[in-house]
């Protein structure tokens, strides 16, 4: 009896060896994919800003802080706010969805892409319209504080600028569509309007050449992508069994990323009423931490979230884990960049723009905003893990917690030191939104099952 039981103790002991060993090389093979979509999306990521950053030499060169660059940065943010907010909602949840189809039906992957196809196009349209003849009142609001000359240069830039939405949504669900199969040249692609409007602002002097090159820019990546895609014609129903899930997280994500989004322009409308130069000061200092959160969030999201979401449909490995190691990684990797980058500031802001009507006393106060903003790099990236992590096992919930605490926490913080800070506010109080937001998703992570 006693020798049975010792076989049967032996035998379950090799099973959970034989699991651990299984569940450990699935989990290395995790960190190996994570890693090696870091350096490929990074090495694209780097070039693509490498563009965005010579082309913002050169508007600062052309424009300097001004109230021309203040009406385009006005008009072409809340434009590209929507089409932000569908990218993000569109790789938050179509990514782990066709990860799942390709898994349990993949027969059904090329129905569903044709209808969110169809979808994507409409809605399209409906944003060109609603941004021609919507924004033209919005920026005339006496609420919005914008100085007359900047609300005259606006309204000559809405009526073309607004044709950027249709191409806009389907960039996004092409990226989208891209990511999902592992491939990563749409991140390389993302620097080609930036090659444009470098282009057009060294060859002419009037902000309308920005605005043509924004549109342009935009047509030619969307055409590059189109290439690379398996062709499928557009279809205009909702048959496809896929829209179950979709709608049942699309409501709450899409109300997350909106409110995460949102804060871009609360900084926008704050600064909207602090005098002409405020939005362009703001919009300088953070160009420069969006080369830095740019490639790291697009290789971070764009190497973690089809890991998570393969994992998560086929089971035997604690993403958690995986996340958590990654997540201190990049935390320890944004605490170097603080560091260095306090020192570095004012001269990286002086070597980019101080040049033409980009003066000394304009590299003086991006740099001190330069600097505030520094603090949220920790913060920030760790949290992108948590991201991928929540949206990999369908917590949409949680991020949408995290959507209403950040701009909670962002306005209040706002509010209360506005009057002592004015512009650097607003840097400090995303730095806050940043540190309550990561706090919230390792809580949430560390009370999630397995």
């Amino acid at each position: 009896m006693k020798i049975g039981l010792i076989g049967q103790g032996a035998a379950r002991l090799r099973a959970d060896l034989v699991n651990l060993r299984s569940r450990w090389r699935m989990s290395a093979d995790d960190h190996r994919l994570i890693l090696r979509g870091l350096i490929s999306v990074g090495a694209f990521s780097v070039v693509g800003k490498l563009a965005i950053g010579l082309k913002e030499i050169a508007v600062a060169w052309r424009f300097g802080v001004s109230a021309q660059v203040d009406a385009f940065l006005f008009v072409f943010n809340l434009i590209s706010w929507p089409i932000a907010i569908w990218f993000s909602t569109l790789s938050v949840i179509v990514i782990p969805l066709e990860a799942r189809l390709r898994k349990e039906s993949p027969d059904r992957l090329t129905v569903f892409r044709a209808e969110l196809l169809g979808i994507t196009v409409l809605l399209g349209a409906v944003l060109v319209l609603t941004t021609r003849f919507g924004l033209p009142w919005v920026v005339q609001q006496p609420r919005i504080g914008l100085p007359a000359g900047t609300v005259s240069l606006a309204l000559d830039i809405v009526p073309r600028l607004s044709w950027l939405a249709l191409p806009g949504v389907l960039i996004g669900l092409l990226s989208t569509w891209m990511m999902s199969e592992g491939r990563y040249a749409n991140t390389l692609l993302e620097g080609v309007p930036a090659v444009c409007i470098l282009v057009a602002v060294t060859l002419f002097s009037g902000i309308q050449a920005m605005v043509w090159a924004t549109l342009a820019g935009t047509i030619v990546q969307l055409a590059t992508l189109n290439q690379s895609r398996r062709h499928t014609a557009a279809s205009f129903s909702l048959s496809s069994p896929a829209w179950v899930p979709f709608w049942r997280g699309f409501g709450v994500m899409i109300l997350g990323q909106a409110l995460m989004a949102v804060t871009n322009l609360v900084d926008q409308l704050f600064a909207a009423g602090l005098g002409e130069g405020a939005i362009s000061s703001l919009g300088y200092s953070g160009r420069v931490l969006a080369l830095i959160n740019g490639i790291v969030a697009t290789a971070v999201a764009r190497a973690t979230l089809p890991v998570f979401s393969r994992s998560s449909a086929g089971g035997g490995v604690d993403t958690r884990r995986v996340a958590t190691r990654w997540a201190g990684i990049l935390a320890i990797t944004g605490i170097l960049a603080v560091m260095v980058g306090w020192f570095l500031a004012p001269d990286v802001v002086r070597i980019l723009f101080q040049r033409g009507t980009f003066t000394s006393g304009d590299t003086q106060h991006v740099s001190t905003l330069l600097r505030y903003g520094l603090f949220q790099l920790p913060f920030y990236f760790a949290s992108l893990v948590f991201v991928s992590l929540h949206s990999s096992r369908g917590d949409y919930g949680v991020l949408l917690a995290s959507g209403v605490l950040g701009l909670s926490v962002k306005i209040a913080v706002v509010l209360w030191l506005k009057n002592s800070l004015g512009v650097g506010a607003l840097v400090i109080s995303t730095a806050v939104m940043y540190a309550g937001n990561m706090s919230w998703l390792l809580l949430a992570k560390s009370r999630a099952r397995s």
